[in-house]
């Protein structure tokens, strides 16, 4: 299973991650299972009736299909297939920001440490790490950096702006 980073800690991961479900029939009888979009669509209603059921946003799929279930998924999976596809960064902003996503909102694939800080700053909140990382290492990266100066989801305002708030004596943010 992969390390799974959420919340700023290493915890074990109750889900699974079922990348080729492609009907009903494929999914275990039990547990917490993320299933790919295309699944859901298909057969949200026998889904939500099974519960624990979160959702796989792959690259080329637009978050808003996904509509006003965000309300109610208690977490959405984002692939990066390599980590150079960058794609997944914007999907995240997109679910918090526009469709204001508020589960787990979780970075999955080909997902590094050098990563892991700005992930964090698009609206991620859980990594589940190649098999092949270290995942105490890669929690490091969460702290890579002290800030950003643009604007992000959890730093909406950029330095120019938290720096004319602060006090005079206040020497950096």
């Amino acid at each position: 299973m992969p390390p799974l980073i959420k919340d700023g800690a290493l915890q074990p991961d109750r889900w699974t991650l079922l990348r080729d479900a492609y009907s009903l029939a494929d999914l275990p009888g039990r547990g917490a299972v993320i299933v790919p979009l295309a699944l859901w669509l298909a057969e949200r209603g026998a889904l939500r009736a099974r519960g624990d059921v979160g959702v796989l946003v792959a690259p080329e799929h637009d978050p808003a299909d996904l509509g006003s279930d965000v309300a109610t998924l208690p977490l959405i999976a984002v692939d990066f297939p390599s980590f150079a596809d960058g794609r997944g960064y914007s999907t995240a902003r997109l679910l918090r920001e526009r469709q204001r996503f508020a589960g787990e909102l979780r970075a999955v694939g080909d997902v590094l440490r050098d990563q892991l800080y700005l992930l964090a700053e698009c609206g991620f909140d859980a990594f589940s790490l190649r098999e092949d990382r270290d995942a105490a290492d890669a929690l490091h990266g969460l702290a890579d950096f002290t800030g950003v100066y643009a604007p992000t989801t959890r730093t909406p305002q950029p330095r120019f702006r938290r720096a004319a708030a602060a006090p005079a004596w206040f020497p950096e943010i």
